[in-house]
């Protein structure tokens, strides 16, 4: 049976109700979970992870599930980022030994990928999006339905990680083995710009199912435009020769110089 709450007579929730929904309480009891390993449902989160490749959609399923049952959108288990965050350390590390680093070379190229390409740029690109669909892409503008900031940011974590999977683990086995993707030679910088498209393509195909999700919003096709973008720059990198991996190779090791 799932839990109800109790209006009081204006319809409106009772006073502890309410306290226990706001954004600040969330945000709190999610922030204090992330002390206390054995509440977290790493299971549950490997789970996710897997289907964020086979089947995103049933991901998505679980967070109105979630809405249901816990009236919030956004994630109340801080798992899934601590695996995430693992993943990054763990391929990050793959990407400094491939590229020859050293032991604090590895390590300030970790900061760098960890607290301002995942953490800040995911922050960023959350609030964004947070912005862009209250403003423009709700059905009916009101304080009762509106997309919740933590909601965001869950579907930036679950575009991020096949697109991690993609250009830090896979293309790891590329760069200096099988084909050197990170040289002028046309399969090398075929198969890494492949991969990027790919990778980019899951993230903007993931994004889009997870504001698609929100039966509040209107016109989440949009976002699927730039599907049309990422097929033109593929193109011009294929027939210019541009190789992308071999850019990213060249910034990483300009970061940590």
């Amino acid at each position: 049976m799932l839990p109800t709450t109790s209006p009081s007579s204006n319809g409106a929730l009772g006073s502890r109700d309410a306290a226990r929904h706001t954004a600040g309480a969330k945000r709190y009891k999610y922030l204090r979970r992330l002390l206390h390993f054995r509440q977290m449902d790493f299971e549950f989160a490997l789970w996710q992870m897997l289907y964020l490749f086979t089947s995103p959609q049933r991901v998505y399923r679980n967070f109105h599930y979630r809405k249901q049952t816990k009236d919030q959108w956004a994630r109340d288990d801080p798992a899934f980022l601590v695996l995430l965050s693992i993943w990054l350390c763990v391929s990050t590390i793959g990407f400094g030994l491939v590229l020859d680093m050293g032991v604090l070379e590895t390590l300030k190229l970790l900061l760098w990928v960890v607290f301002v390409d995942c953490i800040g740029v995911g922050l960023l690109i959350s609030t964004l999006m947070w912005v862009i669909s209250n403003k423009y892409l709700l059905k009916h503008p009101s304080r009762n339905f509106d997309v919740e900031w933590g909601y965001a940011f869950d579907v930036h974590l679950n575009a991020f990680y096949p697109l991690l999977v993609i250009l830090h683990f896979l293309q790891l086995f590329f760069i200096n083995h099988v084909v050197v993707i990170n040289s002028d030679w046309f399969v090398g910088y075929f198969v890494g710009n492949t991969l990027w498209l790919i990778a980019i393509g899951y993230y903007i195909y993931v994004t889009f199912l997870g504001y698609n999700a929100l039966p509040f919003l209107k016109n989440t096709v949009v976002l699927l435009y730039p599907f049309a973008l990422l097929g033109l720059i593929y193109i011009l990198s294929i027939s210019l020769g541009w190789n992308f991996t071999r850019g990213l190779c060249w910034f990483y090791k300009y970061r940590v110089q």
